[in-house]
């Protein structure tokens, strides 16, 4: 047997087992629906696609352990399942059920007696993985002059924005972009002035906008997109002539998968944004309802809307786990802001500063603050309004760049 001897404890034919510090760690990452393990080994378990059932060995000594390690922090979503193999688990027989199911656990059993049988030493949750660092920069894209433009301004780190950048890609407005891969920015679907389309073009994390890539999921306009988890992103919601619920994930390479049937109520022109670090929120829209979604992307169900009914609106973090949404059309166009807490939770309205406008666009920048920017005032104008990182909205600065309306924006760059 190989591996470090650690605290060394008999087993009943009086060979010596091995403590959790000293166990032969298995160096394969368990991936699959069904395992079979023996004693002495560390295993890690990831659960990443499917839930795990654990067939444990059919005969055991006093002594005999083994460890098992949530690899990619998914047991609450896929939980593992033990099976005992005939022999019993915390004195129960092998008909129980047994099952653990929080992300980031660790379970370290060994086997007493055929009276209980196999026992935890501990089951414990590792604290949440170290949080990646917030994005410094951001991008304002594409958007409607009259005809669509694919232009782009870059936004630094203090929150200056920069002049036009001559656009790549097909030239729409009413699309959505999102942070993704921790220091990337996607921006996908809209409407080019010819009808909705699907592609998508991914950011650099200097800022520079990719050509087109062939879509995949319903072509549509008038939706929103976030990131969340680590690296992730979604879009949701929008219109494809007719308003839709759909959602579609992107990878941590920009990969966007299919559709993915929608929770909630169908909507367009919402705002979304990234809260609670590693969670997200679609709110308000063509209803007043919101929806959050969980660290591994899945939607929840319509949570009643707060403060004034509004579309044409925009979103985006701030405080380094908190949101806000402003501006947009109720009965008229509006500066009204809803700030949004660490736990998903729409604010009241807060009476706006700036320019009341619609069909405008909002990033986070400097790792804890946020930029409005852009719109339609009567007509296109190219202003800004930051937001601190207690959520507090200042008031216009002149804006750069060509005046416009129905862009998009998003976070991009972890470097200042």
């Amino acid at each position: 047997m190989s591996g470090t001897v650690v605290n060394n404890t008999l087993r009943d034919s009086g060979g010596i087992a091995l403590s959790a510090a000293g166990l032969n760690w298995v160096s394969t990452v368990v991936t699959g629906s069904t395992v079979t393990v023996e004693s002495g080994n560390g295993y890690w378990i990831n659960t990443t696609s499917n839930t795990c059932t654990i067939t444990l060995p059919s005969s055991a000594e006093k002594g005999d352990q083994i460890v098992f390690v949530d690899y990619a922090r998914t047991w609450g979503t896929n939980k593992i399942i033990i099976d005992s193999n005939g022999l019993k688990y915390q004195g129960q027989l092998d008909v129980f059920t047994v099952e653990y199911n929080i992300n980031g656990q660790s379970l370290n059993i060994v086997y007493s007696d055929a009276t209980k049988g196999w026992i935890p030493l501990d089951d414990d949750a590792t604290a949440l993985e170290p949080s990646p660092p917030p994005t410094q920069r951001a991008i304002f894209a594409y958007g409607d002059t009259g005809p669509a433009v694919s232009m782009s301004n870059l936004v630094n780190s203090s929150g200056v924005v920069g002049n036009d950048v001559t656009g790549v890609g097909t030239a729409r407005y009413y699309a959505a972009c999102a942070n993704y891969g921790t220091d990337k920015a996607i921006i996908g679907y809209g409407n080019s002035g010819s009808g909705d389309v699907s592609l998508s073009n991914l950011i650099s994390s200097s800022g520079v906008v990719a050509t087109d890539t062939s879509g995949v999921g319903t072509a549509r306009d008038s939706l929103a997109a976030t990131g969340f988890g680590v690296g992730l992103a979604i879009f949701g919601y929008g219109n494809a002539g007719s308003v839709s619920s759909l959602t579609n994930k992107v990878s941590t390479s920009g990969v966007v998968a299919s559709d993915t049937t929608g929770v909630g109520t169908a909507r367009q022109f919402p705002a979304a944004a990234r809260y609670g670090t590693d969670k997200a929120i679609f709110a308000f829209g063509s209803t007043n309802k919101a929806n959050l979604v969980s660290n591994t992307g899945v939607v929840s169900a319509d949570v009643d809307g707060v403060g004034s009914s509004k579309e044409y609106l925009a979103g985006a973090g701030y405080g380094g786990d908190k949101a806000i949404m402003g501006y947009g059309v109720t009965s008229g166009l509006t500066n009204v802001t809803n700030l949004i807490n660490n736990l998903g939770v729409v604010g009241a309205d807060v009476s706006g500063v700036g320019t009341a406008r619609n069909i405008l666009a909002a990033a986070s920048y400097g790792g804890d603050k946020a930029i409005f920017g852009y719109g339609a005032a009567g007509g296109k104008v190219s202003l800004t309004n930051l937001v601190n990182n207690l959520g507090v909205v200042a008031s216009d600065v002149t804006g750069v760049g060509t005046a416009r309306s129905g862009l998009v924006a998003g976070e991009y760059s972890t470097s200042a």
